[in-house]
């Protein structure tokens, strides 16, 4: 006589379990997180197979080979930037973003350079038909006969297949449709998620396949699945961008081989994606006259300076509460900036309501933008433009003064190189050396800064 199947209930942020529904998870606290699932059969050796890497043993840190890992050119050189380098080997990335946006595209795009290299490649997908795949490489220009593909979702047999196919690296499109036989649930579940997630990494570790991962998202933007997928996987990259807006940005949010928050740029074409080299020229408005309400900031997206448009429109409120709104800026940032206009520089914005925005829908959360920010507000209050051809970048402190930022020096040749002539910068960040072609002002205060409007 068979058992029934026990059933409890799991948490998808933790993963934690419990025998019984409950509103709130005991472990992380997250609410209405627990979804019900039947729990698989575990043999005593379970919990051996489930490890990622093969067994190595007890070794002594001066043992372990530490040489740099050997990384490989994807083809594009912005997904290398935000992979640190390139695809390092054994190495499992997670590619999140919304539908639509591009995810496929970019893999598809990825793979197909490196068949053309000679590099063996392997494209599962359990969303799309082979016919798709093939269509979609087709309009994308790829050499049909260099790229391999498996319409498969059971993981067993996807292993099985990539063991004796002995692919460089695989993509697996997506981690939500694939199962495995030995959790009795339905595939996107939190059980089924993190079994064939598990799976699929530790045949990475073990073989030394790059794999790459395709996530979807939930209408709150995170990753679908348990919140461990994340943390199972070496690097996490989301890829987004406006529905009406051709550009797309991929950010790397966790990377164990290289630095976070790093930004690539792509063109969505008729022909596929396109890298952008120079993303300072799209995130900037040229106007054909000065404009209030609008400075130019040079941030930093990981190693990479990058110029973007920081605006503000101040407006007379009519309303009890007057409204403070902020996009691609910390809201909180906003109210300490208008905080310190109004008591070191006498400025009244208690019946004014404040808009800011960052141009091209960069997200900047570095404090250097606070001067811009700060300079861009005014100007919008006074109806006085910025002078033409200024670049502006510095943190405010409470007591209104300017703040040095780092790396200075390269947002300074950044801001050189795409034409600007004046920068207003922090007195601690001014160079020994005059730099040619920009004349540099430095301030020390918030009030010395205002003379430029």
């Amino acid at each position: 006589m068979s058992r029934k199947p026990k059933r409890l209930f799991v948490c998808s942020q933790c993963g934690a379990q419990s025998p019984q529904w409950a509103g709130q998870c005991a472990e992380c606290g997250a609410w209405n997180s627990l979804v019900e699932e039947r729990a698989a059969a575990q043999g005593p050796g379970a919990l051996r197979r489930a490890g990622f890497a093969a067994d190595s043993g007890i070794r002594a840190l001066g043992e372990v080979d530490a040489v740099a890992e050997a990384r490989m050119t994807s083809g594009f050189a912005e997904l290398d930037r935000v992979l640190g380098g390139g695809l390092v080997s054994g190495a499992v990335v997670l590619i999140g973003g919304d539908p639509g946006i591009g995810k496929t595209t970019l893999l598809t795009q990825t793979l197909g350079m490196l068949a053309a290299r000679g590099v063996a490649t392997l494209y599962v997908t359990g969303e799309e038909s082979l016919q798709q795949v093939g269509l979609r490489a087709q309009r994308l220009g790829l050499a049909a006969q260099d790229m391999r593909l498996l319409a498969e979702t059971e993981v067993e047999r996807i292993l099985e297949l990539a063991a004796a196919e002995g692919p460089g690296v695989m993509v697996i499109d997506s981690v939500q449709t694939m199962f495995t036989t030995a959790v009795p649930s339905a595939p996107g579940s939190v059980s089924q998620v993190r079994e064939s997630a598990a799976r699929l990494v530790q045949f990475a570790k073990q073989t030394g396949t790059t794999l790459l991962l395709v996530g979807h998202v939930t209408k709150e933007g995170t990753l679908a699945g348990p919140r461990i997928l994340e943390h199972m996987v070496d690097t996490v990259l989301y890829f987004e961008g406006d529905a009406d807006s051709r550009y797309r940005v991929l950010r790397a949010v966790k990377n164990r081989f290289g630095a976070v928050n790093e930004m690539g740029v792509f063109a969505m074409l008729d022909g596929g994606l396109r890298e952008v080299s120079n993303p300072s020229a799209i995130f900037l408005s040229r106007h054909e006259r000065p404009v209030s309400g609008s400075a130019v900031m040079v941030t930093r997206e990981g190693s990479r300076p990058l110029l973007v448009e920081v605006q503000a429109l101040v407006a007379e409120s009519h309303a009890a509460n007057p409204r403070r709104l902020a996009v691609g800026l910390d809201p909180n940032r906003l109210a300490i900036l208008l905080a310190v206009l109004q008591r070191h520089c006498g400025t009244v914005l208690y019946d004014q309501d404040v808009f800011v925005n960052v141009v091209g829908g960069v997200r900047v959360a570095e404090t250097a933008v606070d001067l811009a920010l700060a300079l861009a507000i005014l100007s919008s209050l006074r109806d006085r433009p910025l002078p033409e051809g200024l670049v502006v970048f510095g943190e405010v402190g409470l007591a209104g003064e300017i703040r040095p930022v780092q790396h200075g020096q390269e947002r300074l040749r950044e801001a050189v190189q795409h034409g600007f002539r004046q920068a207003l910068i922090p007195r601690a960040n001014a160079p020994r050396r005059p730099v040619e072609g920009l004349e540099i002002q430095a301030v020390q205060h918030i009030t010395e800064a205002t003379g430029f409007l």
